[in-house]
């Protein structure tokens, strides 16, 4: 781990081990399958549910400040305890829980690398009791929403071209094959992914055992999709969760400046009307766009190794310009340019 850009984010199932009864440390599991850690957990760990203890049950929202510390001091956690988190499913859940920890504040938080499915690997002492830690009064320190994405700093960065975009979601569901993987609830009106964004599946960042890759491979793996590092990149996917675990190796595994989060994700993009989707491959898009106070849509498809371009003015349905180009933001400049020109005669 010491070729990590912060190695010090990640514990061994060694180091948990031999921790499980410091009273600095708090560890705690955080689950897909809230059930599993009925069936056993490390020692000492408590549980935290991610449908009702990790969000705002009522408007869709992570955990508001004071929800933060109310979740923290009933959980035993002080502003300087080493707060650990690991769980099943290769840490997918326990990394959206780090993500929340930082963004509100906590100093030192970090993952048990390989998460549940290394421990149970190893045949590590599993416990059957629910440790009732005594209650603290926690207060957060202030938050740091540089690590979250919103919408509208997404679409600037769509079609901005100052910043990466990582769609963390499977293939079929970057395609818009699919809308959600089977059996789960949270859905959108339209699939796809967002225009620009390279489709990198956040699990292609762990090992068998559920640890995580080596530095090399985690960068060879995310510069063979033009991620390298020069400049922000944003993860995303369904509902915030599968890209917290690729924002992670992001920002703490590589050390790229400026990662962050996307949460409101596919479920609020897919939902939204008038904005860009991008379906299959990166063959089509479209967006709306203003030009000279008209409401026209440009969309723009691939077509062997060209890209076409078309600019159409909505109220009135006629197309305004048609272009070709070598990559996309050439071909939508240039109609975009035909179409402003076209409107200034008329």
């Amino acid at each position: 781990m010491s070729d990590y850009a912060h190695p010090e984010m990640l514990v061994s199932t060694e180091w948990v081990a031999a921790h499980s009864q410091d009273p600095d440390v708090r560890l705690v599991e955080v689950d897909v399958d809230t059930k599993a850690y009925d069936q056993g957990h490390a020692p000492n760990a408590i549980a935290w549910a991610w449908k009702t203890q990790l969000c705002d049950t009522i408007q869709r929202d992570v955990l508001s400040k004071a929800q933060f510390e109310e979740l923290m001091s009933s959980s035993g956690v002080a502003p300087d305890t080493t707060l650990v988190l690991y769980g099943d499913e290769n840490n997918w859940f326990a990394a959206w829980a780090l993500w929340l920890a930082v963004l509100r504040g906590h100093r030192d938080v970090r993952l048990m690398n390989g998460g549940r499915r290394k421990w149970l690997l190893e045949g590590r002492e599993l416990s059957m009791d629910r440790p009732g830690p005594a209650r603290t009064e926690y207060q957060a320190s202030g938050s740091d929403l540089s690590v979250r994405a919103y919408f509208l700093q997404v679409l600037t960065a769509a079609f901005g071209g100052k910043c990466a975009l990582v769609d963390t979601r499977s293939p079929a569901e970057f395609t818009g094959e699919i809308l959600a993987p089977p059996g789960l609830p949270e859905t959108c009106q339209r699939g796809g992914h967002i225009p620009g964004a390279r489709s990198i599946p956040w699990e292609l960042a762990c090992n068998p055992d559920g640890t995580f890759k080596s530095y090399a491979e985690l960068k060879a793996l995310y510069e063979a999709e033009g991620v390298d590092g020069s400049k922000p990149v944003v993860t995303y996917c369904r509902i915030g969760e599968r890209s917290s675990h690729s924002w992670f190796v992001l920002k703490y595994l590589l050390g790229y400046p400026g990662a962050a989060n996307y949460d409101g994700s596919w479920t609020e993009w897919g939902n939204l009307v008038g904005v860009p989707v991008e379906r299959g491959a990166g063959q089509y898009a479209e967006r709306q766009v203003v030009i000279r106070g008209w409401s026209c849509r440009l969309s723009s498809f691939r077509l062997g190794d060209r890209y076409h371009a078309e600019a159409l003015n909505v109220a009135a349905g006629a197309v305004l310009a048609r272009s070709v180009g070598a990559s996309r933001e050439e071909a939508e400049r240039e109609a975009l340019q035909r179409a402003e020109e076209s409107l200034a005669i008329s």
